[in-house]
């Protein structure tokens, strides 16, 4: 059966980190584990939600990523779901925001994604076939020091670096609370789920 949270508990997970320090991935992977363990829940890349030309900074439209998350999630609202897996470089700066625009009352566990330059550099080398290679290094650096150097203490930081896209999944599942360990270790078909800090 799935679990369903009662309509006036709002969860928000927060991911954040900078270009190819793994974040959509680990979303991803992050929403298979609670979909094995039959957690409901809304993924939202927030990458997608201002993904127009000009961009909203561009265009005096500052506010559109705002409004389409609100709206985007009153429809997941809608269908049942009180929980919400948020990835964007800059969530975890942005939280009051964010959780202004789904639930003021929201519950927040935010995380913010780190790997060690040579590993981004490498990751985004991998990544990236087109033109813009470069920018994409240079963006990366810049926000990975932005983040490290901004992000409130109570974020958790998780180092990616040599960790596997599941490990670091289970390790942020954990930091949620949304899947009790012996469930998740059912779901996993009752063998040893990794644990990585």
């Amino acid at each position: 059966m799935i679990e369903v949270m009662p309509a006036e508990t709002t969860q928000i997970l927060f991911l954040g980190g900078a270009a190819g320090v793994g974040k959509t991935s680990v979303s991803v992977e992050v929403s298979a584990v609670l979909r094995r363990s039959r957690v409901a829940h809304a993924l939202v890349d927030g990458d997608n939600l201002d993904a127009s030309y000009p961009g909203p900074l561009d265009s005096g439209r500052p506010w559109l990523s705002l409004t389409n998350l609100t709206k985007l999630w009153g429809t997941y609202q809608a269908a049942g779901q009180h929980r919400l897996v948020y990835v964007n470089t800059v969530s975890v700066l942005e939280v009051e925001e964010l959780r202004s625009a789904v639930d003021p009352q929201a519950s927040v566990t935010a995380v913010l994604l780190e790997a060690e330059p040579d590993a981004l550099t490498d990751r985004l080398r991998r990544r990236e076939r087109g033109s813009e290679l470069d920018e994409h290094l240079s963006r990366s650096a810049r926000w990975a020091a932005d983040l490290r150097s901004r992000a409130p203490e109570w974020v958790t930081r998780l180092d990616t670096t040599g960790a596997s896209v599941s490990a670091v999944a289970e390790a942020v599942v954990a930091l949620t609370g949304w899947v009790q360990p012996q469930a998740r270790a059912a779901a996993e078909g009752g063998r040893d789920v990794p644990r990585w800090v």
